[in-house]
């Protein structure tokens, strides 16, 4: 089990790297109710640090499911305008919000997948406002994860509850170098690496990639004046922040009407407590036409099915085979930390701060430079050992990027 000063160590780089939280700024945390003890720790720091308030909105697994077993679909299907209100309030005052990613993979399993699809759609429409504060980086955000009882069984199945977990926050601290004696420096340095890749990347200025491996070949065309980011980001007041920890990614958004080719996906999808695995899907100008998926067919097919842009790209990632998640040989059934093992890309909403000028555009002039969007955000991964994958420069002639699920530029900067 992670000791206390350990979990002082996560919660003081997850309020200073992470969110980093400003004196006299608000701060609103999403977090498990299993997750207590840290979320206190959390709040305690972020008083010393100055903040102005701590709101703490807490979750339940087993409420939830209990909820999804009784409540009829008009109570799945809405979402209180008190809990919007809450939301926007907040980040109309420049809060930051740091949110404790946990859920257990299984816990939907044998709820209906279209009650869990009303529910998503439901939520994705009533948090419209307050997502494009997130997504603009109008305010600070960062998400992490802490090991609860029956997501570390999915991780560990071979162990106690009580070693599962203790075997995951082992694992969780190393990815995010809180086991380094100065976790901050460490991931400043990191930080540096990924900006240095981004640089590269944005020199290039590819017209589009090609993706190939088994089970995949899928051309991504990339719009013109497109912005690779990743790492830390800075917010419209100024303030540099990490939006993932642990991230290990670049990603830049595709055109939402050139993407041609197939995918295979190569790892398991845990979208909203459903699984998706072993899924693919075909694109014609940027549209799923076909797709596929040995478990959780119906959920992708409802994902798809969430509104015009849920069946197109908004999101390119690209991350080293030899990334630490990875390089744990783990599974974590938890999008935050398996896209950062994998190349990956999102069906929905692209974001608008990976192109020039896109934080200034209304929706009409996203959609003509060919920006996604959509009321969803789904990352799923498609890298491997196996991938490879080119970048078409503006002369049409073709370089490697990716050779062997690693970087074949040398983005290392030296």
């Amino acid at each position: 089990m992670a000791d206390q000063q350990t979990k002082e160590k996560y919660a003081e780089l997850a309020l200073r790297t992470g969110v980093n939280l400003q004196k006299n700024q608000a701060l609103m945390v999403n977090a498990p109710i299993e997750g207590a003890d840290f979320t206190r720790i959390v709040a305690r720091k972020a008083y010393e640090m100055g903040a102005k308030d701590v709101h703490i909105n807490w979750s339940d697994d087993e409420l939830t499911l209990l909820k999804y077993e009784n409540a009829p679909d008009e109570v799945i299907g809405n979402v209180p305008e008190w809990k919007v209100n809450l939301h926007d309030t907040f980040a109309e005052d420049g809060a930051a919000v740091l949110s404790i990613r946990s859920t257990n993979p299984d816990l939907l399993k044998d709820i209906d997948s279209s009650r869990v699809a009303l529910a998503n759609k439901a939520s994705a429409q009533a948090m419209k406002n307050f997502r494009h504060y997130t997504m603009n980086d109008r305010i600070t955000w960062s998400i992490i994860s802490i090991p609860t009882g029956d997501w570390a069984q999915k991780v560990f199945p071979d162990k106690s509850r009580e070693d599962a977990v203790e075997s995951l926050w082992d694992a969780i601290v190393k990815i995010v170098r809180v086991d380094h004696d100065n976790p901050i420096a460490a991931w400043d340095v990191h930080n540096k690496t990924l900006k240095t890749a981004r640089e590269i990347l944005n020199r290039k200025k590819y017209t589009k990639l090609v993706f190939k491996a088994p089970g995949t070949n899928l051309e991504i065309g990339l719009p013109e004046g497109h912005i690779w980011k990743g790492g830390s980001a800075v917010s419209e007041e100024g303030t540099t922040f990490n939006p993932n920890m642990p991230t290990e990614e670049v990603f830049s958004l595709p055109h939402k009407y050139r993407v041609n080719g197939t995918v295979s996906s190569t790892k398991p999808l845990n979208y909203g407590g459903s699984l998706i695995d072993n899924f693919s899907l075909t694109f014609k100008d940027g549209k799923v036409v076909d797709f596929k998926a040995e478990q959780g067919e119906e959920t992708l097919k409802h994902l798809l099915e969430t509104d015009e842009g849920a069946s197109r790209l908004g999101e390119v990632a690209l991350v080293p085979h030899e990334s630490p998640v990875s390089q744990s040989g783990l599974i974590f059934y938890n999008t935050l930390f398996d896209e950062n093992a994998s190349c990956h890309i999102a069906l929905g909403k692209a974001y608008p701060t990976n192109l020039e000028g896109g934080t200034e555009m209304d929706d009409e002039a996203l959609d003509k430079h060919g920006v996604n969007d959509s009321l969803t955000h789904v990352d799923f991964m498609i890298g491997s050992e196996k991938l490879d994958i080119d970048g078409v420069l503006e002369d049409g002639s073709t370089e490697a990027v990716f050779r062997n699920g690693t970087w074949a530029l040398n983005v290392q900067g030296d």
